[in-house]
């Protein structure tokens, strides 16, 4: 039986539809199966960090100067009930990988984006209106039932059978996809429930600080942008308080009172109250069948990293599903995805839950005990604001004992075949092997730069100005990296990640080999 697409992707939200722009864009069949007949015209997320500016840039959505994404050049703070500082966090600064740390857009209007940018891709196809009933795989591939979405037709729709080489769910929280494969969910058992208001103010509306924490045991409560025009104030739902009624407009507005919104100078887009929780599935591969987002894992939103998370899924994903699909990597490579990516989320997931229950805390002298310890580490680093942490991948395609490994790579601005922007707009994205000062062409051997070339990949030989050298090093962002972490030479991935980093070319070749290994490259 004749495949219908490369690859079948169930869910047509944010994350599956970058999937199929991904694997599309390379020329991979894609059919994105969506139950709704549109796109949902509210907000759900709002913030994004600087790697998911990094994945948008490089199919033409600039974060920094993009009418749907906007930024604040303000910290983020975390103030008690009095209004004193508990916590500062640099939310303001660009990133070593080379965009802002912290971004807000309004995900309808993303959405609409992504769509369109999918829409002029001849190899995507979207089927709206139709659900996932049934997944059959064989030998040779997967066999996807469908049927027209019960909600819409009742229970006399028609009904369809496509067939797939993979088949990934992308379907949310209540995944069929993953209870379809028996996929087992941890849960932490951590749930509070916040009431979410999303707000359009009338007019010229500023808050400052626009981006802060509110830690008043009384009613903990987030206000934050929600993209351009747009405002969010999310509160602690209190155990005696009923979740129907505190999202009704009349108790949202009174909320709001203290804020000096109202229905005359504010419109109300949005008011539900959410279930933060923290859960992951146990497994995110079975056979030809995959899972990410949210299908894969939820966490509370208080590092704001939920949506950044499912689209370091998609991402990761598409590198390894087209040089599968293309023969070049066997699919025993799809375990590390399931491996870097469960490691990686798990991170966020504690990460979020230990801000939460700080966060969250609503008994008065538990929280005037938290106040006075973070006040007192406050002032015992004079204020310094905090930065992100560094998250490593878990094992994968990297080499664990190089140093840099297994992280976002650093970015900076070049100047390549005269043009000069971030390296990688500038230069490209794929498998790079790259050197400071060193050719990295002359340093690896026919056989490592024949089994780069079947990965489409290319050697970069980066210096300073004034240098022999194909890319030019404009800011020094990369003498000053290598330099920290002694090392001539890196390997990139197409993910943007460092797979591994060495200081010699007999090194480089050994690292690039131990590479290889771990991407199980085809003799094809």
């Amino acid at each position: 039986m004749s495949l219908d697409a490369d690859v079948a992707i169930v869910g047509a939200g944010p994350v599956g539809t970058l999937l199929a722009i991904l694997l599309g864009k390379e020329g991979k069949r894609v059919t994105l199966i969506e139950r709704w007949p549109t796109i949902y015209d509210r907000p759900r997320a709002v913030t994004m960090d600087h790697e998911v500016a990094r994945i948008l840039a490089t199919f033409g959505i600039d974060s920094d100067n993009d009418s749907a994404i906007e930024y604040h050049e303000e910290l983020y703070y975390w103030k008690n009930a009095e209004l004193e500082d508990l916590q500062l966090v640099d939310w303001k600064s660009v990133s070593p990988s080379g965009w802002r740390v912290t971004y807000w857009f309004n995900q309808p209007e993303l959405e609409v984006r992504l769509h369109g940018i999918a829409a002029e891709i001849p190899s995507i196809q979207l089927i709206r209106g139709w659900e996932a009933t049934s997944i059959e795989e064989d030998p040779d591939g997967v066999t996807v039932g469908l049927q027209e979405t019960t909600e819409l037709v009742g229970d006399h729709g028609k009904q369809q059978r496509l067939r797939a080489d993979y088949v990934i769910g992308c379907d949310g929280a209540n995944s069929f996809v993953r209870e379809q494969l028996g996929i087992k969910v941890i849960d932490k058992g951590y749930f509070f429930d916040w009431l979410i208001l999303d707000m359009v103010p009338h007019g010229d509306y500023k808050v400052s600080p626009a981006q802060w924490q509110l830690c008043d045991p009384k009613r903990p409560t987030t206000l934050v942008p929600g993209g351009p025009g747009r405002r969010r104030w999310e509160f602690m739902v209190k155990p005696d308080e009923s979740a129907q009624e505190i999202a009704k407009p009349e108790s949202a507005w009174q909320l709001l009172e203290p804020w000096g919104l109202n229905p005359d100078n504010a419109t109300l887009e949005r008011s539900a109250v959410y279930r933060f929780q923290a859960r992951w599935a146990e497994q995110w591969r079975v056979g030809r069948c995959l899972i990410a987002g949210d299908a894969a894992h939820l966490m509370p939103p208080f590092a704001g990293e939920g949506m950044c998370a499912g689209f370091r899924d998609a991402v990761a994903l598409s590198w390894r599903l087209n040089a599968v699909v293309e023969g070049k990597l066997s699919d025993v490579v799809l375990d590390s995805y399931v491996s870097e990516r469960i490691h990686h989320a798990r991170h966020y997931i504690d990460f979020s839950q230990e801000l939460g229950n700080i966060i969250c805390i609503s008994d008065p002298e538990e929280a005037a005990r938290r106040d006075q310890s973070m006040k007192a580490e406050l002032a015992a680093r004079n204020y310094e604001p905090i930065t992100g942490d560094l998250v490593h991948l878990g094992s994968g395609v990297w080499c664990e004992d190089t140093v840099a490994a297994g992280e976002l790579s650093t970015q900076g601005v070049v100047e390549f075949n005269g043009k000069r922007d971030r390296f990688d707009q500038a230069v490209g994205v794929g498998w790079m092997v790259i050197g400071y000062g060193a050719d990295p062409a002359d340093a690896l051997t026919r056989t490592n730069l024949a089994d780069l070339q079947k990965l489409d990949g290319r050697t970069v030989k980066i210096g300073a100005a004034g240098t022999t050298c194909d890319v030019i090093d404009i800011e020094g962002t990369y003498g000053e990296w290598m330099a920290s972490i002694d090392a001539q030479y890196f390997i990139l991935r197409p993910d943007f990640y460092v797979a591994a980093t060495a200081n010699s070319a007999e090194d480089l070749c050994r690292r690039f080999n131990e590479v290889l290994q771990k991407l199980h490259l085809t003799n094809g």
